[in-house]
């Protein structure tokens, strides 16, 4: 196995491939502060890519509600038990990841669904962590507590499907960094859905080939984001590029959250898979649950993300999640607006930093007639 250095568990690590980056990385933020699991996102996706033959249990994207929601059946609980109880050292993961974990004669440790795993995709749907008593009260953090969890495939640095695939059949693409199936040279060993541990790989038994999320790479192409990413009603989303630490951009908004700012997380850095999507994480969980889902910065997150009312560069870059249908790959505050840019610096949208307020007067004495809230 080769060594890699894995930047979100701050060491290197064992993979099975060397570590060659793209030329630059696919990534996203999704701030689940805002999501209100409308699964508008879910639909989008579904009938654009998941509506053959084989395909009728895929969802390249769901919504699941937390603690108790997961699609497929306790996909994290399971590779969290398998992997056991790992300690981090600040920002340092002592313990192993699922590549160095993976049992003798396999190369991933993983484990495979069966089809009871994917019959309930709304199981725990707006369940709370534990019951409220009676006579129950607000002391600043939520005794009880649930959030929405949207996910994609993370289209990993270090991807466990890839390392797992026989066949060599799973690709990630220089160019953008989307991790790909490539259909002709696929049999359908379901390695990759057994190793892949978000289990955003699926096998299609009519076809006899795994299938996943593409991240709606024809549209990337031409500098749009992915379609779920437009259908977003809570507008809790942005595709743009991720660098590594040290190449940042203060001026890429990705760069800026993950990186500057910190305001946003992996999903599971503990696995070793460098996952390019990042999460604003909910400001109302347990501290404990917070840390096993998203890592050691994820307290500093939150804290980072409840001081941006009071930071107009920090303000500007939330604004712009769900304000244009292209790719934004730079920013900038332009005195109480922000700007974002295309990959040749154009301007493709700016939008107030903070939402214009008009008051109205009850009565309108030019029309003569009485306004209510809701005119």
């Amino acid at each position: 196995m080769a060594k890699v250095f894995n930047w979100q568990i701050n060491r290197e690590m064992d993979y099975w491939y060397k570590g060659v980056r793209p030329e630059r990385q696919f990534g996203a933020i999704f701030d689940i502060n805002k999501c209100i699991a409308c699964q508008t996102c879910t639909v989008a996706c579904k009938t654009t890519w998941t509506g053959g033959r084989g395909q009728e249990y895929m969802f390249w994207n769901n919504v699941e509600s937390k603690p108790y929601g997961f699609y497929p059946m306790m996909w994290d609980v399971k590779i969290l038990d398998m992997l056991g109880t790992k300690e981090w050292s600040g920002n340092s993961y002592k313990g192993k990841t699922i590549f160095e974990s993976a049992p003798v004669n396999e190369r991933v440790l993983g484990w495979r669904p069966t089809d009871f795993d994917y019959a309930y995709p709304n199981i725990g749907e707006d369940e709370v962590s534990k019951s409220v008593e009676s006579g129950a009260f607000f002391t600043g953090k939520h005794a009880a507590w649930m959030f929405y969890l949207a996910r994609i495939c993370n289209h990993c640095t270090y991807p466990g499907c890839l390392a797992s695939c026989p066949r060599a059949a799973i690709y990630k693409r220089k160019e953008d960094g989307i991790v790909l199936v490539n259909q002709q040279n696929c049999r359908g060993y379901q390695e990759c859905v057994k190793a892949c541990p978000y289990k955003k790989v699926f096998y299609n038994a009519v076809e006899g080939v795994s299938q996943k999320c593409i991240a709606c790479y024809p549209l990337v192409e031409k500098g749009g984001q992915p379609r779920r990413f437009l259908s977003c009603i809570g507008k809790i989303r942005m595709q743009g590029w991720i660098s590594t630490p040290d190449k940042v951009r203060e001026d890429n908004p990705l760069d800026y959250l993950v990186h500057i700012r910190k305001a946003a997380v992996p999903l599971l850095p503990q696995l070793g898979l460098e996952p390019n999507v990042y999460y604003i994480p909910p400001i109302h969980v347990a501290d404990e649950f917070l840390f096993q889902l998203f890592g050691p910065n994820a307290k500093k997150a939150v804290e980072t993300y409840l001081k941006a009312r009071e930071d107009k560069t920090l303000a500007g870059i939330f604004t712009l999640l769900g304000s244009t249908q292209q790719t934004v790959s730079y920013f900038k505050v332009i005195g109480d607006t922000v700007a974002g840019f295309d990959d040749k610096r154009k301007e493709i949208v700016r939008v107030p930093i903070k939402e214009p307020v008009v008051k109205r007067v009850a009565f309108d004495s030019k029309l003569q007639v009485g306004r209510h809230n809701i005119t």
